[in-house]
């Protein structure tokens, strides 16, 4: 019983990043269909999955066609209530359901100035006031989570769960853009790009070429750390 999972370019489609993590991370069974995001074949390959017109889309095994990741993460823990993927204590799992919630629907200055790319880090990136507030939100909900969780470990609630999915596009943009963080966030971000399965997903996206690049800022770069330690 295998999932399909349709998705966008993985140097830049976030919420694809996330629909991809919930498979993997978790060990679900899964195929991946790439749509095309940038080449314009979007509309057409997303038809047959109607009325689904973004990416991520899952198709369930059974046929069942979800879209939104909120949605495709509620859908598989419940298929798979042994995979562990909200936290086990309620109060954690409330809290991780929040910040998943809160991903879902706010942050817009901080993912509308800074768009996922995982080619590089972009530098002298000029941080604005409503960027600058989003950053504040961000790390104010991941202490919550980290003060609060049962469980110590490197990840949110201790150990990985659907929240950690949901954050991990956030920390690829506070690396690739170098936004001013706290140590403590810094430390969370690391961990995020430094996870295999993350930097198997980069590997595979920067496997296509792009030219010219989207996003270019026309600022200065940097590589990318997993690229600077080699």
């Amino acid at each position: 019983m295998t999932y399909d999972l349709f998705i966008g370019d993985r140097t830049f489609s976030s919420w694809s990043l996330r629909g991809w993590l919930m498979l993997e991370k978790f060990k679900l069974p899964y195929r991946t269909h790439m749509v095309g995001l940038y080449s314009g074949t979007m509309g057409a390959d997303l038809a047959p999955l109607a009325p689904a017109t973004l990416v991520p889309v899952l198709r369930c095994p059974d046929g069942t066609v979800v879209g939104e990741t909120l949605a495709m993460a509620e859908t598989l823990a419940e298929r798979h209530p042994d995979a562990g993927m909200w936290p086990e204590d309620p109060a954690a799992r409330a809290t991780a359901r929040w910040l998943c919630a809160a991903m879902t629907s706010g942050f817009g200055a901080l993912r509308g100035s800074c768009p996922m790319q995982l080619q590089h880090v972009n530098k002298g990136f000029a941080v604005t006031d409503a960027v600058r507030s989003d950053l504040d939100r961000v790390e104010a909900l991941w202490t919550h989570a980290m003060n609060n969780a049962p469980l110590r470990g490197q990840w949110l609630f201790g150990a990985y769960s659907l929240a950690d999915v949901f954050y991990a596009p956030v920390a690829a943009r506070i690396v690739g853009y170098d936004l001013p963080v706290s140590d403590a966030a810094r430390r969370y971000c690391e961990t995020t790009i430094g996870d295999p399965a993350f930097r198997a997903w980069r590997a595979e996206g920067l496997k296509t070429t792009y030219d010219p690049f989207p996003y270019d800022l026309g600022t200065d770069t940097a590589p990318w750390p997993d690229d600077a330690r080699r």
